[in-house]
């Protein structure tokens, strides 16, 4: 596989690496690769016997030590080694990483994966999120595009206490469910209702032009229907039409909880899951995926979305036909993520998405 510099967007942090000479560059680089690798700190002695400079571990402390003093490094209280710190992580990513091309065989795979027949939209991609965890060994999200074909049919089908499934049908027959919640101890009748309600508005509408309608209606006291059904549709179109961002598909959340042994972090976690579950970060993830071409990677509290240090994003987005910017794939995992490896499959996969859009 032919290695070449990646071509990432640069930040401040890449405008500083004139400042490093090649020996701490590459001191810096191989400290990373092995930060990468094994998740431990890094000492002068191992680094000796990798770096092909003829460095004894005394001089590359030294090294180490200006690296330390320029906000790239950090000594954990509990080791010799050193670690790199989110500043350095980042100047690894924008000037000294490198990667390859994904082999025919792993882009076949890929686009297998995603173009599998008889799904969805949803469904595929919840299914290209599902594979981004598993080759990145981090979370998977997808940001899904709103659906403005217009809408031939909707039903509400209870599911038991308090849930509801909602099936859409559009005009070009693609099928989408979600499920909902619903007031406790909601008749069947209400569901029947709801449907009946919605799809004598539908008549060719998209579903945010019924919404639209709907909650004019609803505002207006106009729908002649109680108001657990108002409710139920309301939550109904918003599953849908929340926004304009889309919707969020997350797979994999369990990842970001291996090898936690600290309360503090899982609770750190949590706070994440949760605020991925908010309509304002679906709108924040097409955000920074539109910030420059290609993949975006955000490392520790640059994205804006978690402020908890110790994770990365990678992401990018995807066009329809006409090059519109319509949703984003990525992965937000430790930030030992083996980047070289995540940012081509994250970009590939967002390729063929598009491509399947088209």
């Amino acid at each position: 596989m032919s290695q070449q510099a990646v071509k990432l967007p640069r930040g401040l942090a890449a405008a500083s690496l004139s400042g490093l000479d090649s020996r701490s560059a590459q001191v810096l680089r191989e400290l990373v690769e092995l930060y990468v690798q094994t998740g431990e700190p890094v000492g002068s002695r191992t680094l000796s016997r990798r770096l092909p400079l003829g460095l004894s571990p005394a001089s590359i402390r030294n090294v180490m030590a200006d690296l330390e003093e320029a906000g790239l490094l950090y000594a954990p209280h509990t080791s010799a080694g050193r670690l790199p710190t989110d500043r350095g992580l980042r100047l690894f990513v924008d000037g000294l990483l490198e990667f390859g091309d994904l082999a025919e065989e792993e882009r076949d795979a890929i686009a297998a994966r995603c173009s599998a027949s008889g799904r969805s939209l949803h469904e595929t991609l919840a299914e290209a999120g599902q594979m981004l965890s598993g080759l990145a060994g981090a979370a998977g999200l997808v940001v899904a595009p709103k659906t403005d074909a217009p809408v031939r049919h909707i039903e509400f089908v209870a599911l038991g206490p308090g849930r509801a499934l909602v099936v859409l049908v559009t005009g070009n027959g693609q099928v989408e469910n979600r499920v909902i919640e619903v007031p406790p101890g909601l008749p069947p009748s209400a569901l029947v209702q709801a449907s009946n309600y919605l799809n004598a508005r539908l008549a060719g509408r998209t579903l945010e032009e019924t919404r639209a309608g709907v909650e004019a209606e609803i505002a207006a006291n106009r729908t002649a229907l109680d108001a657990l059904t108002n409710q139920v549709i309301e939550a109904g179109l918003a599953t849908w039409s929340g926004g304009s961002g889309g919707s969020l598909i997350v797979r994999g959340q369990a990842r970001l909880l291996e090898n936690l042994d600290q309360l503090a972090r899982v609770q750190e976690i949590q706070a994440l899951f949760e605020r991925l579950e908010a309509q304002e970060t679906v709108l924040r993830l097409i955000e920074l995926a539109q910030r420059g071409e290609g993949v975006q990677i955000f490392i520790g509290a640059e994205s804006g979305l978690f402020d908890t240090a110790g994770l990365s994003m990678v992401v990018a987005p995807f066009r329809d036909g006409q090059e519109r910017i319509v949703g984003a794939l990525g992965v937000i995992g430790p930030t030992r993520i083996n980047y070289g490896r995540v940012i081509p499959v994250v970009d590939y996969t967002a390729r063929v998405i598009g491509r399947l859009l088209g």
